[in-house]
């Protein structure tokens, strides 16, 4: 048969399984190629020896061990069962959330994870965040009414960013979520939980009919830290709800139900990723978070189950099955997304990461904790922006302030990167903030050192704005958050359609990977009963939306 080896490898004990009986069914090699089998996804099958072939076939039934129980009967090799990609992970996330798969597109921020992101995700169903980290309130409410009225009755989510730099926006940012009635965000960068992340998930608790809490806020944390972690799947702490009711942002009815469930029934693992991230291997920190999680739901009896995801280095069907295999309740995916047509980027940086390999990203600081020293991975294929910016850092580090910096430096920096007197850009800077955090402002007037660390980020955090525009002249300074997942898709996607930026859709790639992924695991099925399959049946190459979506239909 097509797509099995016909020289079959014994089993442990040197005998079939036991024993298939057809009870009516067609014991027939010629119904359909291995490969179409394992392809119809929702359909289990059997494989048998008949005529000394493995050959697969549906219906009939079977007995495990034993002598053959009537003429007939075929001995049997393997069962295959049906893997929908709905069946991947945790079925009560899926249910919980109102979404068909357990797949999510993360936040990337000043809206690369566009409104089109995440109507398309939704739309396909699965879950998308809007990337509300760096910009305005009004360009992030802007989008909340867009995505309350194109995707009234389905799922979608809003980025909550921690600004450490600035604690006000962050508060103001949950106060406009909390007011226009956004029921779920995506916590990330978190070093620890703050009064905004907190007021979110506690404002509107109550008990229902049935004496059990009611929460209408959820919070997905993204976190790369079982320390942070465990914050998020704790109740919130006393210390910051005595301050919240104290300022009167929750009630005391409020504060005595937060005691009863965590600040996040769900935490995502960030492993290896684009943006933020530590670059911890998934296959250390996933374990970690699930043995967290088990501790902390035996610890505080929680009624609804804490789950954990998996992110960083989800790019293709067989990361996809890993992460499930692991006992990730739900993949995230991120620099995949940037790269497709609905992202709020240019073409130009599409272009660029369609080429990325994984060994094209670097580390660079990050605009938004420059000063903590904290540091973001992007792309450094066709940009210099990770050298220029760790220039700047290195200019921070060892000057009081503008005025410190050495003058062949100085003229550098101005010359290369900010293309204007490092005065001008204060000034500009500064207008800026007057707007945004006077506060900002009179510190810098204080303190030179932070003066120059504002002035720097300007550069930081254009060099994102930059890309995203395609805006001439700057391609060697464009930031584009970017990990090593984005290298492993143009690896996989090379030679088929999905190598093409233009063909690459938020719902193509998610289906691809969800339905590569369940294609793995039943090979992965029949390798594991001594069945081999052929190379060529092994593999699971991208497939159209028309060809994949008659293979997801419920009959």
């Amino acid at each position: 048969m097509s797509g099995l080896s016909h020289n079959r490898a014994p089993t442990l004990s040197g005998a079939a399984l036991g024993w298939w009986r057809p009870e009516g069914a067609l014991a027939s090699s010629r119904e359909a190629s291995i490969k179409d089998r394992l392809l119809r996804l929702r359909e289990p099958f059997f494989v048998v020896d008949m005529d000394g072939k493995p050959s697969a076939v549906s219906g009939g039934s079977a007995l495990l061990g034993g002598a053959a129980p009537e003429p007939g009967s075929l001995p049997l090799l393997a069962y295959v069962p049906a893997c929908p990609p709905e069946a991947l992970g945790d079925l009560s996330f899926c249910r919980d959330h109102g979404l068909r798969y357990p797949y999510l597109c993360g936040a990337m921020a000043n809206g690369i994870a566009s409104v089109e992101v995440v109507e398309a995700a939704a739309r396909a169903g699965a879950l998308g965040f809007f990337g509300a980290a760096g910009l305005s309130l009004e360009r992030v409410e802007a989008a909340i009414d867009r995505l309350q009225g194109s995707l009234a009755g389905l799922p979608y989510g809003f980025n909550l960013i921690h600004s450490p730099n600035e604690p006000d926006l962050e508060a103001e940012v949950v106060g406009l979520y909390l007011r226009k009635g956004v029921r779920l965000v995506e916590a990330s960068a978190y070093l620890d939980l703050t009064l905004p992340v907190v007021r979110y998930r506690v404002s509107g608790l109550r008990r229902g009919p049935d004496g059990s809490v009611l929460a209408p806020n959820r919070v997905i944390a993204k976190v790369s830290r079982v320390e942070v972690a465990a914050k998020f799947f704790s109740p919130p702490p006393d210390s910051i709800l005595r301050e919240l009711l104290e300022s009167k942002q929750i009630t005391p009815e409020e504060a005595s139900l937060a005691a009863s469930i965590p600040v996040a029934q769900d935490v995502t693992g960030e492993a290896d990723s684009g943006g933020h991230t530590d670059n911890r291997p998934l296959v250390t920190i996933l374990p970690s978070l699930l043995a967290l999680r088990d501790s902390l739901q035996a610890r505080h009896g929680y009624a609804e189950p804490l789950r954990v995801g998996a992110a960083g280095g989800i790019s293709t069907p067989a990361s996809v099955a890993a992460a499930f295999a692991m006992g990730a309740a739900y993949v995230l995916t991120g620099s995949v997304n940037q790269a497709c047509v609905e992202s709020g980027t240019c073409d130009a940086v599409r272009a660029m990461l369609a080429q990325a390999a994984q060994a094209d990203t670097a580390m660079a600081p990050a605009a938004d904790m420059f000063e903590m020293g904290v540091k973001v991975q992007v792309l450094k294929r066709g940009t210099m922006f990770a050298m220029r910016a760790a220039k700047l850092y290195e200019a921070y580090k060892s000057c009081a302030g503008i005025s410190d910096i050495p003058a062949d430096r100085k003229a550098a920096l101005e010359r290369e990167l900010f293309r204007a007197p490092l005065e001008d850009i204060w000034r500009q800077t500064r207008e800026f903030f007057l707007k945004r955090d006077p506060s900002q402002v009179e510190r810098a007037e204080r303190d030179p050192k932070h003066q120059m660390a504002l002035v720097f980020r300007w550069y930081l955090g254009l060099a994102s704005r930059w890309a995203n525009a395609g805006e001439p002249g700057r391609h060697l300074d464009y930031q584009v958050w970017c990990g090593p997942a984005m290298g492993a898709f143009n690896e996989w996607a090379r030679g088929s359609f999905l190598e093409a930026p233009a063909q690459r859709t938020v719902p193509t790639v998610a289906l691809n990977l969800l339905f590569g992924a369940s294609y793995l695991i039943r090979v992965r099925g029949l390798g594991r009963q001594g069945v081999p399959v052929d190379p060529e049946a092994q593999r699971f190459s991208p497939m159209t939306l028309s060809s994949i979506q008659p293979l997801l239909e419920v009959p």
